[in-house]
């Protein structure tokens, strides 16, 4: 069982890093746009796939500060919980059920932005899949943890054990890829 959990940690741990990773090389080209807004970002490679036009529209500062600075806080925080549960301490209920819950703000904060910016901006970030897909990983993982503590954990135990969650996650990053392939085929 320990062994089990940590491999979930892994996952965790490694998938926070990617989203920290992203979210801190979006924070680097916001601040470039913000001191020269005629620069040509690394993650420009067409009018679709465009940081510019995402990272300059109102969505991508929607709480104040750059969206990537909400990333670089939360991903800094699931990549400490990641190791701390790598290095086999065990994870109190109550702090794995917060750290659910924030997975869960993050994967509907993440395909808020990512219809905002496919349907609204109208152009896609890079980095974005990249966190949106680390977002994916952590809650994934992290609800296989949490089962023991889950009130539908016997219905939620039985969907696990045949790998039906998996399916769920991709099939939601599978319905995403396809509403932003509809829209800019």
């Amino acid at each position: 069982m320990k062994m089990k959990q940590q491999k979930l940690f892994g996952w965790v741990a490694l998938a926070a890093a990617v989203g920290l990773t992203s979210a801190f090389w979006q924070l680097m080209e916001k601040l470039s746009i913000l001191k020269n807004q005629d620069v040509i970002l690394s993650c420009n490679f067409n009018d679709v796939f465009s940081c510019s036009n995402v990272l300059n529209a109102p969505q991508s500062s929607v709480f104040g500060p750059p969206n990537s600075v909400i990333g670089i806080i939360m991903f800094t925080f699931f990549l400490t919980i990641g190791i701390v549960g790598l290095s086999g301490s065990k994870i109190v209920e109550k702090l794995a059920l917060v750290v659910q819950g924030l997975a869960l703000f993050m994967l509907g904060f993440t395909l808020w932005f990512l219809y905002q910016s496919t349907y609204n901006i109208q152009s896609i970030c890079l980095f974005c899949l990249f966190i949106g897909t680390a977002v994916l990983i952590i809650n994934a993982a992290m609800l296989r943890h949490n089962l023991q503590w889950l009130p539908a954990r016997k219905w939620l135990t039985g969907l696990v054990n045949r790998g039906g969650d998996l399916f769920i996650w991709a099939l939601i990053w599978l319905i995403v890829a396809l509403a932003m392939f509809l829209k800019f085929s």
